[in-house]
């Protein structure tokens, strides 16, 4: 990097992809980018937390959904430079298959949340389609 070029401010998010059987759980964006679109419970790594640890967080505040992020299975690390319309963001992304009878409910930031068929999936936002069909490809 030449004394010219400013460093990319880069944003480091987790994402979860949550099963119910054949079922994911989604979330409706009720903010910008993709507002009113469906997509997986995720957000930014706060200070002093793992990426893990934002998943978990993030699950429950998004869906009432609660896991121990021991139980969140790491599916990979999502960096494409243009994955986010915002800018530069570095997400990585968990898989977690909660037990029958989980019941989610829309909470922080999210404008509705349900339990979505697997083989029968909305328009996703961002990339959350490709992290879907590699945590499927994973098991």
């Amino acid at each position: 990097m030449t004394e010219t070029e400013n460093p990319e401010t880069i944003r480091y998010t987790a994402d979860v992809v949550a099963t119910l059987g054949l079922f994911v759980l989604l979330i409706k964006r009720g903010w910008p980018p993709f507002e009113g679109a469906w997509a997986l419970p995720g957000g930014h790594v706060d200070v002093g937390e793992t990426s893990r640890e934002a998943a978990a967080r993030e699950l429950r505040e998004e869906t009432g959904v609660l896991v121990d992020p021991g139980d969140l299975r790491q599916i990979g690390v999502y960096d494409a430079p243009d994955r986010d319309p915002r800018g530069r963001y570095v997400s990585v992304a968990y898989a977690v298959e909660v037990p029958e009878g989980t019941i989610a409910q829309a909470g922080d930031d999210a404008a509705d949340v349900r339990w979505w068929p697997l083989s029968d999936l909305p328009p996703l936002a961002f990339d959350h389609a490709d992290i879907i069909r590699a945590s499927i490809h994973a098991q």
